[in-house]
């Protein structure tokens, strides 16, 4: 039985090389997955995303694997660059398909809300619109009244101005009824249409399959036991490097929250993040541990979240 899954069809070249690269380290230093992330520092579901092409694995956990597989972090580093980028675009091309589909399911619901009152209104006529065909027959009718009376002799042009009043009240009488009808009938239905909610907008607020918190219910709570950085959930919003310790801004648009993280940190380490008066904090505290996240908070955009960190060295740093 082969050790590792295919990778996704759809991967990006540039991140199946890295990660069969990954694969071959792995493989050659003989430890299992389990043994890896005891001496990396990085979780066994982590290391099991990272090499089966589901998760993008972070700066600090590929200079982690360099150390422990003896590997120089010179070229892995360079493959990692690559991968980041193309693994980027393609964070910005879902980021873009999740806004159109939300685009699509707003433009749905506005319309099924005309949709259904225009529906009760046809239905309490006879299946057919009348009235606006109607109104352009009144105008025309008019116009050319007027056109043939001022053409036609006094006699004729009375008689023809006769036939258009009678005419124009046939059409007021029409329209009274079909008035009428839709008040009594259509009306009832068109207010419980507009007043019960659409399929289409119950679906569009509630959350993907797994995720269980979103805006301001995800406030101080943990990105991943609320599924917030499930694959494809999740970007780097911005990054900087302190010391030996990369920063990040982890950004969620589907659950509305943001959160630091800082890899290849030391025990004493601290990050926070801020966005607006709300502040969350993680440390390292293990002695193994090189990688610490805090709880997230609310934002409505990841351009509102900024991640500082302080080293227990004492050199402090903040995203840009």
């Amino acid at each position: 039985m082969a050790r590792w899954k295919a990778l996704p069809d759809d991967l990006d070249p540039r991140i199946a090389e890295f990660t069969g690269q990954l694969r071959r380290l792995v493989d050659q230093s003989g430890l299992s997955v389990a043994a890896l992330a005891d001496r990396t520092g990085y979780s066994r579901t982590s290391w099991e995303r990272y090499l089966n092409g589901r998760l993008l694995a972070p700066r600090g956990a590929i200079a982690a694997l360099a150390e422990v597989t003896g590997t120089s972090p010179v070229h892995l580093t360079t493959m990692w660059e690559l991968a980041e980028r193309a693994w980027s675009r393609a964070e910005m091309r879902q980021d873009r398909t999740m806004e159109q589909i939300r685009i699509t399911q707003a433009r749905a619901e506005l319309g099924d809300f005309g949709g259904a009152r225009a529906e009760a209104e046809a239905e309490a006529a006879g299946g057919t619109r009348t009235v606006p065909a109607d109104t352009a027959t009144d105008a025309a009718a008019e116009a050319d009244a007027r056109r043939s009376s001022a053409s036609a002799g006094p006699h004729e042009g009375k008689r023809r101005l006769l036939l258009f009043v009678a005419g124009a009240a046939a059409v007021i009488v029409v329209i009274g009824t079909v008035f009428l009808l839709t008040g009594r009938n259509g009306g009832a239905g068109a207010a419980r249409a507009a007043n019960s909610p659409s399929p289409s907008a119950t679906r569009a607020a509630d959350p993907p399959p797994g995720v269980r918190c979103v805006g301001a219910g995800c406030t101080g709570k943990d990105a991943e036991a609320t599924g917030c950085s499930g694959d494809g959930l999740v970007t780097t919003a911005r990054t900087a490097t302190v010391g030996a310790a990369t920063l990040e801004v982890r950004y969620s648009r589907t659950c509305g929250a943001a959160w630091g993280r800082i890899t290849g940190a030391a025990p004493g380490d601290q990050v926070r993040i801020t966005a607006g008066r709300a502040v969350q904090r993680g440390d390292v505290t293990g002695a193994g541990d090189t990688i610490a996240y805090t709880p997230m908070v609310a934002v409505t955009g990841a351009d509102e979240a900024e991640a500082c960190v302080t080293l227990a060295a004492g050199r402090t740093g903040c995203t840009e």
